[in-house]
């Protein structure tokens, strides 16, 4: 019972990881119905920015010379706006093009697609293939109960992970800009008509998604702490994954699907041969999607002919 309770908490850590990018997907799916794919390779760049964040700030290589404690309440902040700055962009030059020239949305997944490649082999040739390591930013500290080894910044990573989720169910269901997400994905041809400004909602939507992935960046980073140009692709495409099994444009199913994804993993990693892994959490999730073909959480769509 220890071990498998132990393996529970392990699938809880992971699947916050890919809780952390579903969100981003969705929220961009849910707004503008566009499967943004360069998204795990945003992750992948909050991983990296959180790298010199940190390394810039920390003392006694850094800059300015910080603790490792005020190094690590600045860093979450500025990866997080870094990194959204980095989905604005991405969505100015890649998504809106298209988007106003009415092209079909089959170009703009591709678009997508390039966009993650073009952030995979950007930072390989600037940086260079060579692995880097982020600085310890926080002391580890385990605690064990009932047999159960608990570590800090594994409490911290679920708790965050959950944090997150309630803040953008918030923002969505609760707030202005959240009504105006949800006026564009039911009709964001009628929005303008209304005054509501079309860009600006788009905008906010791709700098929040951005933003977790960002974070979810800095928290696998500490957790995990080598990071490659590549590190993002897996484990985003696994995100995507599981915000469908979720059901992908719902908050809930994206949360519910990383979560549900990682247990699979860690379970079939844990009683099986790891090389099973994949084979058999993919499997389960291929049914129960012929079970659902909407997801957990999703709904079909209806559209008028």
């Amino acid at each position: 019972m220890e071990f498998f309770l132990q393996q529970c908490v392990n699938a809880l850590q992971w699947g916050s990881f890919y809780a952390l990018i579903a969100l981003g997907y969705t929220l961009v799916y849910g707004v503008l119905r566009l499967i943004n794919f360069a998204h795990g390779d945003v992750f992948m760049v909050g991983a990296y920015l959180a790298f010199f964040v940190s390394t810039g700030l920390l003392a006694p290589e850094g800059m300015f010379g910080f603790s490792r404690e005020l190094t690590l309440i600045l860093t979450v902040p500025l990866t997080m706006i870094l990194t959204s700055l980095v989905g604005i962009t991405l969505e100015r030059v890649a998504y809106r093009p298209l988007m106003r020239k009415g092209a079909h949305r089959l170009y703009v997944v591709i678009t997508a697609l390039m966009c993650g490649l073009i952030l995979e082999n950007g930072n390989l040739a600037l940086l260079g293939a060579s692995r880097r390591t982020l600085p310890e930013l926080l002391d580890k500290t385990v605690h064990t109960i009932g047999g159960v080894a608990v570590t800090n910044l594994r409490l911290l990573v679920i708790f965050t992970a959950i944090l997150v989720f309630f803040v953008l169910h918030f923002i969505v269901t609760k707030t202005r800009m959240g009504m105006a997400m949800r006026a564009v994905s039911w009709d964001k041809f009628a929005l303008p008509l209304m005054g509501i400004p079309l860009d600006r909602v788009i905008v906010f939507t791709f700098m929040l998604g951005s933003a977790v992935a960002g974070l979810g960046g800095l928290l696998f980073a500490m957790s995990y702490p080598v990071l490659d140009p590549y590190m993002g692709a897996m484990t985003g495409w696994k995100a995507f994954i599981a915000a469908v099994v979720g059901g992908i444009g719902d908050i809930r199913g994206a949360f519910v699907g990383g979560f549900l994804l990682a247990f699979v993993e860690v379970m079939v990693a844990a009683f099986l041969p790891s090389t099973y892994r994949d084979l058999f959490a993919f499997s389960i999730l291929l049914l129960i999607l012929w079970h659902r073909p909407t997801g957990i959480f999703g709904k079909p769509l209806t559209a008028k002919i």
